[in-house]
């Protein structure tokens, strides 16, 4: 069996342990599979009160801790983990599944592949809600509308080409100015970014925290929506929720 990016993944028995170095992949398996999941890495946030190991970042993993805990398959992503940390779990005998996912019908394939058929738990209930939740997703307004998605600030990064994020906006009727940008997280200087004829400013609470006090007034007078990083970049449970969620809170701008 091959994961996402056609690696070859040696599964010789059933899944039953689980270390997920990914929070919405932790997310996805505690909703999917209760029980299984036996580790986490620290940025690891939902579900609530989840009591597993606790195995570092998703960028420097305690690649020996992930080993003690004999995980029958590790969850990553192509993005958010480094090659050495896979290639040392690898060599070290574990089992490794990388999702590469960068649209909303990525996410769909991947998640059906990695429950249904890497892990053998059927497809999630949840999945399917989702599905149905973005089937019926209507655009925000006649045109789509021009914006700028801000990640980070001192340097100013916005998302730029082929990205999870970009795509759930625009199937909420907000282009990305920057879609085309050779780079998928490009560095913009601020003056540059208020001339780039943005109509709204979308300003997620993470991987930077923006607030209604920390980055609205870098734009003005274009409005900003603040929005829920969870719910715009991350790809499990929460994708239910997400339509309606972020569409809220991206009208809220124009009000």
């Amino acid at each position: 069996m091959t994961d996402d990016l056609g690696f070859d993944v040696p599964l010789t028995r059933p899944v039953r342990r689980v270390v997920s170095l990914v929070p919405s992949l932790t997310e996805a398996v505690a909703a999917t599979a209760p029980g299984v999941l036996v580790g986490a890495t620290d940025w690891c946030t939902h579900p609530g009160g989840l009591d597993v190991a606790r195995v570092r970042g998703t960028k420097n993993p305690d690649v020996d801790a992930v080993v003690g805990l004999a995980p029958d398959l590790v969850v990553v992503n192509e993005e958010e983990n480094r090659v050495p940390d896979l290639d040392a779990l690898r060599s070290a005998g574990v089992a490794v599944w990388v999702t590469r996912i960068r649209t909303l019908d990525e996410a769909f394939t991947s998640l059906e592949r990695l429950f249904a058929e890497a892990c053998g738990f059927g497809v999630p209930a949840w999945l399917d809600d989702a599905r149905a939740a973005w089937d019926d997703v209507r655009p925000l307004a006649d045109r789509p509308v021009p914006a700028v998605v801000p990640v980070w600030r001192k340097p100013w990064m916005v998302v730029g080409r082929d990205t999870f994020a970009g795509d759930v906006l625009e199937r909420l009727g907000v282009r990305n100015v920057y879609a085309a940008h050779a780079d998928r997280y490009p560095r913009i200087p601020i003056d540059e970014l208020g001339e780039c004829g943005a109509e709204l400013v979308v300003l997620p609470d993470e991987p930077y925290r923006f607030t209604a006090d920390d980055g609205p007034e870098a734009f003005a007078p274009v409005p900003s929506a603040l929005v829920s990083g969870r719910h715009l970049t991350w790809y499990g449970p929460s994708l239910v929720e997400a339509p309606d969620v972020l569409a809220r809170q991206l009208a809220a701008a124009f009000r």
